[in-house]
């Protein structure tokens, strides 16, 4: 079969899309690794050209000559069954290959994918195909986010733009849903829509009765948990989440700033006052339990989730849930690479529905299951309530 046109276009316009993420930085943006899990720029344009060359153009296309030996070490992230890698906390200490060389590589993978697409192509090859420019769309969104904490922790404090826009207001009321107990559906369906394996297997759960919130909770409300000395009960928090807040002193979400009794957030448009209507974002799972247990409420489990989605908006902020990651009834592990994707990752992380603001164009759906350890908020997460 030969790609259509419409597939190689969302191929080219995912490519052109990351490197417009890129175009605001300056070239020292494009190295520094402040944490872990944040990645520098750079590495993340590598590392989505080396997905195609490895999976695609290097088993597939007839005569493939790589573009550098070395660049499979380099831009390999946890690939165990492609061979060694430069480890994750190393990432920012590669000043070679330059900014300019990496360029050189997309453009060269980019074009040689151009090639290869213009000719017949299995079914087989479509689907990792597919599952390519989804895994670059999902690094479009931690390039965002990295970027925003390498901006967000240089002591300048510096924007990134003018134009992306974080912080989007609910103009709506605050209204509980009620959910009938009952029998519900849960896992994609749709076998015209893409989804990554740990979506499949759609399964019947049973749910109690229960409230949902149709609305995030705000900045506004979360500063009430604040200043209410939320973050100084440890009745509030799991045993875990209290020892976090301690041994690391947090005291509010992640890039707020109280300058001389005013609450301000670092956001990608620079330090600003405090938008108290807009959702909450960067907090940590802890944060997010603490939280409803203050209002007396809880987190919804994922199925409660999907099960009552159609019912509110989502889509701004990555949502907490009560529900560990783990295998929907039946999952398999694809073979060989591909399989490390989703699986080996199901154990100590909790899942987060929805999507963000940093959420590329065509990459989420109502059975999305992203996936964090519960200390992290570099994201853009914040909270739903039920009861």
């Amino acid at each position: 079969m030969i790609a259509t046109n419409i597939l190689v276009s969302f191929f080219l316009e995912t490519r052109q899309h990351t490197e417009n993420i890129c175009k605001p930085l300056e070239i020292e943006d494009y190295v520094v690794q402040p944490i872990v899990d944040v990645s520098p720029p750079k590495w993340h344009l590598g590392h989505t050209t080396w997905f195609f060359e490895e999976f695609i153009l290097k088993p597939h296309k007839p005569g493939y000559r790589l573009f550098h030996e070395d660049f499979a070490f380099v831009f390999n992230s946890y690939y165990e069954n492609v061979g060694k890698r430069v480890i994750r906390n190393d990432r920012g200490n590669l000043s070679r290959p330059g900014v300019a060389k990496v360029y050189d590589y997309r453009h060269y993978v980019t074009n040689e994918m151009k090639d290869f697409l213009s000719e017949e192509i299995s079914k087989e090859i479509e689907e990792i195909l597919i599952i390519g420019i989804h895994h670059e769309k999902q690094h479009q969104e931690l390039l965002t986010t990295d970027i925003k904490y390498i901006l967000g922790n240089n002591p300048l404090l510096p924007k990134y733009n003018d134009s992306f826009l974080e912080n989007p207001v609910q103009n709506f009321q605050q209204e509980w849903i009620e959910m009938e107990e009952g029998i519900y559906e849960i896992g994609h369906n749709n076998p015209e829509e893409f989804c990554y394996d740990n979506e499949l297997g759609r399964h019947k759960v049973y749910l109690h009765e229960y409230k949902i919130s149709n609305k995030l909770i705000t900045n506004a409300e979360y500063l009430e948990f604040i200043n209410a000395g939320g973050y100084k009960d440890f009745n509030l928090w799991h045993a875990e989440g209290w020892d976090w807040v301690l041994q690391n002193n947090i005291s509010a979400p992640m890039y707020w700033h109280n300058i001389e009794g005013t609450w301000h957030q670092y956001t990608l448009k620079g330090l600003q006052k405090i938008n108290l209507e807009a959702p909450v974002s960067h907090i940590s799972y802890f944060e997010a339990f603490a939280f409803a247990q203050w209002k007396d409420c809880r987190l919804p489990t994922e199925f409660e989730w999907e099960a009552a989605q159609q019912k509110f908006q989502w889509g701004n902020r990555w949502e907490w849930t009560e529900s560990a990651y783990l295998p929907y009834p039946g999952y398999t592990k694809a073979p060989g690479a591909i399989g490390e994707y989703n699986g080996k990752f199901m154990v100590n992380q909790k899942v987060l529905r929805g999507g963000s603001v940093a959420t590329p164009p065509k990459h989420t759906r109502a059975t999305y299951r992203n996936f964090f350890q519960t200390n992290l908020r570099w994201q853009f997460t914040g909270l739903r309530l039920a009861k």
